[in-house]
């Protein structure tokens, strides 16, 4: 049995580590990530985490681990910025409120998917311009949903947060150890 991560994520992959597991192979899909029409953010999210765990290649035994991260404010998907013009309006926007940072986790063993989301709330301070600009400038919202990763530079913009801090990071470790177990793969080996 193989351990598949399907996902670039440097960060899933620390994670991972946290629970001492470590990817005999990273095999980031290739899907169409954009939102169908009217799709809301949860929905989104895990549709999205299970058709990257179908798109990956695996062998019959191997087990699949994929995950995608939403930043919702209401019903609206905020997703990776495209440009620091789009960064900045997504930090604008969240800035006072409270969000929601949806990250779905799908683990693929054969035919068989199971999944999970985890939802938690998130609080931005409002940030004055010279406190945007930095963040811009130091280019950490390359690629990340909603413009801001909690566990960097950003993390001195949340004053309050409720939910897992692992899945705001991008992958739920609760919820990744119980989907684990359940697809059979051996979380809490021996080394």
């Amino acid at each position: 049995m193989r351990f598949i991560l399907g996902s670039g994520s440097p960060r899933r992959k620390e994670l991972l580590a946290q629970l001492g597991i470590t990817p005999d192979a990273i095999t980031p899909p290739d899907i169409d990530e954009d939102p169908k029409k009217g799709e809301l953010p949860r929905p989104y999210c895990a549709r999205l985490a299970r058709e990257k765990a179908a798109a990956v290649v695996a062998g019959a035994d191997d087990v699949v681990l994929c995950a995608d991260t939403t930043v919702a404010l209401g019903r609206r998907i905020l997703g990776k910025p495209r440009d620091a013009g789009e960064a900045a309006a997504f930090l604008t926007a969240l800035g006072g409120r409270r969000h929601e940072v949806i990250t779905a986790v799908a683990v693929r063993r054969g035919s068989r998917i199971w999944t999970r989301e985890s939802v938690s709330a998130v609080k931005m301070k409002r940030l004055s311009d010279a406190e945007l600009n930095a963040y811009l400038t130091g280019g950490e919202w390359h690629g990340k949903a909603g413009g801001y990763a909690i566990q960097g530079a950003a993390g001195a913009f949340i004053p309050w947060i409720s939910g897992s801090f692992t899945g705001i990071v991008g992958l739920p470790l609760a919820e990744t150890a119980a989907l684990l177990q359940a697809a059979g793969y051996p979380v809490w080996r021996q080394p």
